[in-house]
């Protein structure tokens, strides 16, 4: 082979890929060192995308995302679907007395009436609101969005 390389060459990343490799053509029976090296030499070969960031600043032109020079595009994220929910406050009860619940029965929340509800974005508190009905249906109007670097600081 024309590259050969010591085992002190190889890194942890390639020796567990060569591993799993190895593993794999055991179960097809036709496993062999030459077609491990030969698979490790090909994936040498081949250049490793560096990883995009998406904290890179983004122009809006008209209706699209436009980026300027080497910064992603962030069109890729934009249909990612999340889920939206509005939560109305939260108790902690003993399972006793949730086996007890039944029609009629009442929870006392951690909230005062008229209390802004929590809009929350996959679990990740973004906002505050009330209820309105819009169409004979409930929505929230927004009171209080709560700013990008402050959710990131309660993920910290």
């Amino acid at each position: 082979m024309a590259d050969d390389k010591t085992s002190s060459d190889v890194t942890p990343e390639e020796q567990a890929l060569a591993d799993e490799w190895a593993a794999a053509l055991d179960e097809s029976g036709d496993a062999n060192q030459d077609d491990i090296d030969a698979m490790l030499a090909e994936n040498e070969k081949s250049p490793r995308m560096a990883m995009e960031e998406f904290n890179a600043p983004t122009v809006q032109s008209g209706d699209s995302f436009e980026t300027g020079g080497d910064t992603p595009n962030l069109d890729v994220i934009l249909d990612i679907p999340v889920t939206i929910s509005m939560e109305v406050g939260n108790t902690d009860i003993t399972i006793r007395n949730l086996l007890q619940l039944n029609q009629g029965s009442v929870v006392e929340l951690d909230r005062l009436a008229g209390e802004p509800l929590d809009v929350k974005v996959n679990g990740t508190l973004i906002a505050h609101g009330e209820v309105v009905v819009v169409n004979e249906k409930f929505g929230i109007r927004l009171t209080d969005v709560i700013s990008p670097s402050e959710r990131i600081k309660k993920l910290r």
